[in-house]
């Protein structure tokens, strides 16, 4: 395998424009916009750039690269702590329970209420495979290696991470959910309402929508059925992050009802088993499957590798590995089982 994934640089952004044209709507964090993902891939160079070890408001941007073909096949992000500049706000769905003695009758409804429990959170998210590269465990390489950086760069991120599935969308590429309760506050069609969301985020639904309970028995039956389900597409990733420790409690975002989903960072898989190694020998053609990481911050890589630990803490490392993770004897690296 010649693929590998690295951080995004400022000369990516026409490759990430391409795949972004490719989601279909609905990837808030992949606009298909030039000038906004220009502007994420500054915020990330900034991230690398800068020295403190602790979370801010910070975004990192991750390539799938085909080394042996010179092109970028995949992307993906991780923000160290959401809900710095404003309040980060998602629907928690609860039930309240009223009894009438009189009619001898108890009614449960189930609400939805406007809370900002991730608050300061981190977030993985913006996780896209060009269609040609969805198969041989690529979209785990791409989705394991966000872990995988968090664990080596641990500081940086918060006790807490969250990621956010895109909510069921019809075969027109609606939202019954927008259009069932958010889209009538606003007086825009979905398609209009994702492509501001993208550029500028779902702020503008937090300012306006009313912050009070809302009964789910009051939207329409259309809206109520796609709470919580995520798209077509992203039940693979959904069952990825299940893998990984993820679960959901019944969290969604407020824009289109996708579930939200959520795990103790040091309680995901990939952070839990990952381990350091010293490099003493390259070439081995036997051991274990891995996913292993060198580098630091901008200079961080990952890829799919054959290692054979040491007692010692030294470990060898299969060549091809070696070259895509552009290590040699003596550096240190981390790896977690396959």
């Amino acid at each position: 395998m010649s693929h590998r994934v690295r951080l995004a640089r400022r000369g990516d952004v026409d490759a990430v424009l391409s795949l972004a044209k490719m989601t279909g709507g609905g990837f808030t964090n992949l606009p298909p916009d030039r000038e906004a993902l220009a502007a994420k891939l500054d915020r990330c160079e900034a991230a690398l750039a800068r020295s403190e070890e602790a979370p801010d408001d910070e975004l990192y941007v991750l390539v799938l690269e085909d080394v042996a073909r010179g092109r970028i096949v995949g992307t993906a992000q991780i923000f160290s702590a959401i809900g710095q500049q404003w309040p980060f706000y998602s629907y928690k769905i609860t039930s309240l329970t009223q009894s009438s003695r009189e009619l001898g009758r108890s009614f449960s409804a189930e609400m939805l209420n406007l809370v900002t429990d991730f608050q300061g959170a981190s977030e993985v998210g913006g996780l896209f495979l060009h269609p040609d590269a969805r198969s041989g465990g690529l979209g785990k390489l791409l989705a394991r290696s966000r872990y995988l950086f968090i664990a080596a760069h641990r500081r940086r991120f918060a006790d807490r991470t969250l990621a956010e599935l895109r909510g069921w969308l019809d075969v027109n590429g609606n939202s019954p959910f927008w259009e069932g309760l958010a889209g009538r506050f606003f007086g825009m069609a979905y398609q209009e309402a994702d492509r501001f969301n993208a550029l500028m985020g779902n702020q503008f639904i937090a300012d306006l929508m009313p912050k009070h309970p809302i009964y789910t028995a009051m939207l329409p039956d259309e809206a109520r059925r796609v709470i919580g389900v995520p798209h077509d597409n992203g039940r693979p990733a959904m069952q990825m992050l299940e893998h990984e420790g993820f679960a959901y409690d019944n969290y969604i975002d407020i824009f289109d009802g996708g579930p939200t989903m959520a795990a103790a960072t040091d309680e995901i898989r990939t952070v839990r088993e990952a381990s350091t190694a010293r490099l003493n020998a390259i070439g081995v053609e036997d051991g274990q499957a891995v996913l292993a990481g060198s580098g630091r911050l901008g200079e961080f890589k990952a890829a799919f590798a054959i290692v054979q630990p040491a007692s010692d803490g030294e470990a060898a490392i299969d060549s091809a590995a070696a070259a895509l993770l552009d290590i040699k004897i003596g550096d240190a690296f981390i790896h977690v089982r396959r």
